[in-house]
């Protein structure tokens, strides 16, 4: 993170005393973020579970200084319970109890387990972009040209994230680190990402993005990345809100101020979109 030089601008406060104030912006960052995205749900559009109807892309967007605080918290907490920092964080196995996280059935453990993760989930800072597809009114409406569900949400996502990196100034960037899936599936997302960059989006020209994104690079579950294991652990929470709205799930509650908003603290459609 680099310092720019201080900025100073005055306006004219317009209330009825007519009182002119001056205001001094000391210390304005050039802001350097790291966005990591994981997927809650199957992309195909030939099955579709009754009980999970949605494909979801989740991306968590955290700077630099407050991931490694994150880091160093994770790893703090996986060291307190597993002896180890080798241990990644998956969501799925969390809830079902599988492998190195079946200590969580002891419910003690699986308290103070929950209540150290939540924490870290709750307080620390990082901001979420989702994008839900609901795989059959997508295949009602569009028929044979729907498009693949987790491409749609990539570009959602990329635009959503440059919106986001406006907010913190014209030299704000973002790395972009995607969890690798499969070698083809990785090189179809890849050269949709490409094509992004080259033509845009319907809002976003390509220009904007490629002036915004400057690393977009694959990673591995076992390569134990703390950001996607983060965005893992809320893209569930972020699918069950859209699936069923009204019931309370406290995962979500959790995490819901964490949702990028409009300037009105909306976070439907523009924090959360969901499609069609």
């Amino acid at each position: 993170m680099r310092k720019s030089e201080q900025i100073k601008f005055v306006f004219r406060n317009m209330c009825n005393e007519g009182v002119i104030e001056t205001c001094i912006l000391k210390g304005f960052d050039i802001m350097e973020f790291s966005i990591f995205l994981d997927e809650t749900g199957d992309h195909g559009l030939s099955y579709i579970d009754e009980n999970f109807p949605l494909f979801l892309l989740c991306g968590c967007i955290i700077d630099n200084e407050n991931l490694r605080l994150i880091e160093a918290e994770i790893n703090s907490l996986k060291l307190k319970f597993f002896r180890t920092t080798e241990v990644v964080l998956h969501s799925r196995d969390i809830r079902k109890c599988e492998g190195v996280f079946q200590i969580l059935f002891d419910m003690d453990i699986k308290r103070r387990f929950y209540e150290g993760l939540n924490y870290i989930l709750s307080e620390s800072t990082y901001s979420l972009i989702g994008s839900g597809v609901h795989k059959e009114r997508h295949i009602k409406r569009y028929g044979k040209s729907a498009g693949n569900p987790y491409l749609l949400s990539l570009s959602f996502i990329v635009e959503r994230l440059v919106f986001f990196l406006d907010r913190y100034g014209s030299d704000s960037s973002v790395h972009v680190f995607v969890e690798k899936r499969g070698k083809r599936e990785d090189q179809q997302l890849l050269s949709h990402f490409n094509s992004i960059c080259d033509k845009g989006t319907y809002y976003v020209s390509g220009t904007r993005i490629r002036n915004r994104i400057k690393h977009f690079e694959f990673q591995a579950k076992r390569d134990n990345v703390i950001g996607l294991q983060i965005a893992d652990l809320c893209a569930y929470p972020l699918a069950r809100h859209i699936i069923n709205p009204k019931e309370p799930y406290v995962p979500f509650e959790l995490i819901q101020n964490k949702i990028d908003t409009d300037s009105k603290g909306r976070y439907m459609g523009w924090g959360l979109k969901v499609f069609p």
